[in-house]
């Protein structure tokens, strides 16, 4: 329902309006979103279906393939379609699901970040008491936790996004509806909106980074005591997780920790983290990970 809006749909200016750009983009786009729900889906079956793949590790990867899937399906086919399209409209209410949607994922996939790296720091520095703590029920309960609170986050969102009086201008510079290029159409005073929206989706990207780079300094002073296949073998796991986090957390925080300033570079910076971050996190999962590439390949070639 539309709330304190003569609005009823807005224009996606997308990431460019040459002609020949955008068939460029709808061929690059098609393909990379096609490859990111391949290589999500493989990672996803391959976890549910192999045996050698049961440890808390694997079960948040389920998680983090999931989220990312359905991150990148939030976004990308609306950017692939509009790339061919002549008229490149979405509905209010299909921009506030997507607004809902995007953060809800987006902060899904923070969550689970967060609670791998701490199943590494399990792991290498209380190893002994590893299989005690992470048991099954305290992975569960982490990631039903990561659920809601996503839930409570995107609908902080869309309850901000709903405030918005649109009133003129509907052309929204950027390829998906997201709360920044939004207030910049809003027929209001959006100051206190976009504080609330720095100190909500701001704060938790970097509060979310600045644990999660605590966590690595922890887990790099407590390797000093392993031997050095042991070590090798902590830092192989750990720099996949860290290459993930820097891929996602990097663009996030350039963008939702600004005051109320968008930039013409901000479109191509979302990028990374709407298909970037869940295209490679399968890419490096898998090609760093042995017990992976081997479960794969015992799985899919039983298939074949």
């Amino acid at each position: 329902m539309v709330m304190n809006s003569t609005v009823n749909e807005f224009i996606l200016f997308g990431l460019t309006q040459d002609p020949r750009k955008q068939k460029a983009i709808f061929g690059v786009f098609l393909m990379l979103y096609l490859a990111t729900l391949l290589g999500n889906f493989l990672i996803v079956v391959t976890i549910k279906r192999s045996r050698t793949l049961g440890s808390p590790m694997y079960f948040f990867l389920f998680y983090l393939s999931f989220t990312d899937a359905c991150l990148s399906t939030t976004i990308i086919p609306r950017l692939i379609v509009d790339a061919i399209s002549q008229r490149k409209t979405i509905s209010y209410n299909e921009c506030m699901t997507q607004v809902f949607s995007a953060h809800f994922f987006g902060c899904m996939e923070i969550f689970v970040l967060i609670v791998m790296a701490f199943d590494r720091y399990v792991a290498i520095c209380k190893p002994l008491r590893y299989t005690t703590i992470m048991n099954r029920h305290v992975c569960s309960v982490l990631v039903i936790l990561g659920w809601v609170g996503s839930c409570i986050h995107s609908s902080a969102q869309i309850v901000l996004a709903l405030r918005l009086p649109f009133c003129g201008p509907n052309v929204i510079d950027h390829y998906f509806c997201d709360l920044q290029p939004l207030l910049k159409l809003a027929c209001m005073d959006t100051y206190v909106i976009n504080l609330l929206v720095v100190s909500n989706s701001g704060a938790i990207c970097t509060v979310s980074f600045i644990i999660l780079l605590i966590s690595y300094v922890i887990i790099l002073y407590s390797l000093r005591n392993y031997s050095a296949e042991g070590r090798r073998k902590a830092l192989s796991t750990c720099t996949s997780h860290f290459i993930v986090v820097v891929l996602f957390f990097g663009p996030c925080i350039f963008i939702y920790t600004r005051p109320a300033t968008t930039f013409p570079v901000d479109k191509v910076v979302a990028v990374f983290y709407t298909i970037g971050a869940p295209l490679l996190n399968p890419l490096i999962y898998t090609l760093r990970n042995a017990e992976v590439k081997n479960a794969m390949k015992k799985l899919w070639c039983n298939k074949v």
